[in-house]
């Protein structure tokens, strides 16, 4: 019999717990699903503070320690090294500009000197890179990815690949884009695998598939590709006049996306509803809910859906849609950017009302992997087989630092060789260049 779990504490780094946000949320979720089904310690770690309260819940059980008060009227805003940029963040981080010099101080102090946690957890790359720096050695420390490999400029993905190999692991969010940092991301002793986001249960009964309405919700945004999407309605819309579209959600695209709505004749079909939180209630009212993306780092809203009892046409983008949605059972997968293929599933579930309501069934109970229980266990795996493995793992990064050592001394030497030669060629050609240009003797 396995032996009962060792109960840790547990510190995640969040860029800030106060705001809304998708990395906000899953962290709570996770945060709480530790403390509740693996009897932990748990405390998040708040690099800014905006606000006087979080705008999620948040289970009190939970500590929350924030580092800088960046509200205008804090005792933080007249420090000197307020003003000042940071110096460890990574500039390449798109949110650099957030960070100042007082971040990498209090960030530093923490770590070094508060912090008497078992497991450090990191959520977003800048942050990552902190906790390489500066996370204290007896502490397991965990970078999460909840952004594609891709998705990160080269230059970042170089300042990462730099301080990544200091960590015990990188989570992502896919096995896919696990599978990514596995290959372009070589990382010896560090643990790279997948665990996807906690989606709790919908609070809201499940969609009996009876409603003439399709959900899709998401940023504004071109990834997100509603261009698309209201193209194939139209499509969808001139054969079946009875349904509609709505969209949730707020961004820079609204604008152009309502233009679109009104120059496809889609006036009083396709609606732009804005942000809604909690989606759930949203989706329940729906029938079938439409991914159209170009790429997804988890897709968050897919399993929402499913929560919902509601089957899922979806673009079969990289990297999560085909790791939730499984083809033809609990919902269909087109190719990306093929805006007839999504209007045809869209209408083949529209016209097949059984199949329709199957696929919701199904959905209900796929969405069973992405309950807190189950994830907050593999976490709790991953905790035991990274302290039981320390030692193996050290003795790996050690290997490969001897192995990175020879190669630069065997690369400085051939080029030493390839200097001299090159050297000794040269004055032996500018001889010769000087011979030949010597004036003959008549």
């Amino acid at each position: 019999m396995p032996g009962k779990a060792v109960r840790m504490k547990i510190v995640f780094l969040l860029h800030n717990v106060y705001a809304i946000g998708g990395t906000v949320r899953t962290t709570l979720n996770l945060a709480a699903a530790l403390v509740e089904h693996g009897g932990h310690e748990v405390e998040i770690v708040s690099m800014s503070r905006h606000r006087e309260t979080p705008r999620f819940p948040v289970d009190p059980r939970i500590g929350l320690v924030p580092l800088v008060d960046t509200r205008a009227d804090g005792a933080d805003s007249g420090l000197p090294a307020f003003g000042e940029p940071a110096r460890v963040f990574p500039a390449e981080e798109k949110r650099y500009k957030q960070y100042s010099l007082l971040h990498d101080q209090r960030v530093r102090a923490y770590l070094e000197e508060r912090c008497d946690a078992d497991v450090v957890i990191g959520t977003r790359p800048g942050i990552n890179v902190y906790l390489a720096q500066w996370g204290p050695a007896r502490a397991l420390r965990i970078a999460q990815e909840h952004l594609r490999h891709d998705a990160h400029t080269k230059k970042l993905r170089k300042v990462l690949a730099r301080h990544y190999r200091r960590l015990d692991a990188v989570v992502t969010m896919t096995e896919e884009d696990a599978a990514v940092y596995r290959s372009r991301m070589p990382l010896p002793g560090v643990r790279v695998l997948s665990v996807p986001n906690i989606v709790p249960p919908a609070c809201v009964p499940p969609s009996d598939g009876t409603s003439k309405v399709i959900a899709a919700a998401g940023r504004l945004a071109p990834g997100k590709r509603y261009d698309l999407l209201l193209e194939a309605f139209a499509a969808v819309a001139a054969k079946e006049p009875d349904w509609e579209l709505r969209i949730y959600g707020g961004g820079a695209q609204e604008e152009r996306l309502r233009d679109l709505v009104t120059g496809l004749g889609l006036t009083g079909r396709a609606r732009l509803m804005g942000a809604v939180s909690p989606i759930e209630p949203e989706f329940a009212k729906a029938s079938i809910v439409v991914s159209a993306s170009d790429a997804e780092s988890f897709g968050m809203t897919l399993v929402e859906a499913m929560r919902c009892g509601v089957p899922v046409v979806s673009t079969d983008a990289p990297l999560g849609p085909g790791e939730i949605i499984t083809d033809g059972r609990d919902g269909l997968l087109v190719p990306v950017g093929d805006s007839r293929a999504l209007a045809e599933a869209m209408v083949t579930l529209i016209e097949d009302r059984t199949a329709r309501t199957a696929m919701g069934a199904a959905a209900l109970v796929s969405a069973r992997r992405y309950d807190p229980e189950p994830i907050a266990a593999r976490y709790g795996l991953l905790f035991t087989q990274l302290e039981a493995t320390r030692r193996r793992r050290a003795w790996q990064r050690l290997r490969a630092r001897a192995a990175n050592w020879a190669r630069r001394k065997a690369r400085s030497a051939r080029d030493l060789r390839t200097d001299g030669r090159g050297g000794t060629h040269h004055e032996g050609r500018g001889h010769s260049r000087g011979t030949t240009a010597r004036p003959r003797t008549p």
